[in-house]
């Protein structure tokens, strides 16, 4: 963590993006015990292209409990979904701060970021919390995962592209 990472302006940029995660997760999205669909992602990208992956992994924790604290849907808070919430945004952050947005590097991060934490990490988690009969659900997490993971690659795409976004990243970052 570096000092520019605790101005003023960065700090009420992510707690503005940590706003924004937790109306997109809690009140925008269809969420079941097992599935959530939502563009959450769409802060989370931001937040990773803003600042630095340690920075951006404790922004994505800390709006997770807040939000779970806040606007429990469907269940309590779990620490294993914040450590998947820290690791995803980590990941994104390793991909997108201070790079170029290639379609090949958005591709790459989030397959892995499907099958380790999705996939891998969230079921386990949800394992833990319903036990073995998680497993009957497996199939449709990995069909929304794969629909999930094209939304993801183009919306992420998109965001990178887009000429007002891109302004307020050299902006931010001067």
């Amino acid at each position: 963590m570096s000092k520019n990472d605790f101005t003023p302006k960065s700090i009420a940029l992510m707690g503005v993006l940590m706003g924004l995660q937790i109306v997109l997760t809690r009140f925008i999205s269809i969420q079941t015990p097992f599935v959530r669909i939502s563009f959450t992602f769409v802060a989370v990208v931001l937040m990773c292209m803003m600042f630095s992956p340690l920075v951006a992994g404790i922004g994505n924790a800390l709006a997770d409990f807040i939000g779970i604290t806040l606007f429990p849907v469907t269940a309590g808070f779990f620490p294993g979904f914040t450590l998947s919430a820290f690791l995803s945004a980590f990941l994104y952050g390793l991909f997108y701060y201070k790079k170029d947005m290639t379609l090949k590097r958005i591709i790459t991060v989030n397959v892995i970021v499907t099958i380790v934490v999705n996939l891998g990490m969230n079921t386990f988690w949800l394992y833990l919390m319903y036990g073995p009969g998680i497993v009957a659900n497996i199939p449709s997490r990995i069909v929304s995962s794969l629909i999930l993971l094209v939304i993801h690659v183009v919306g992420t795409y998109w965001l990178a592209n887009v000429k007002v976004i891109q302004k307020q990243l050299v902006k931010f970052a001067s």
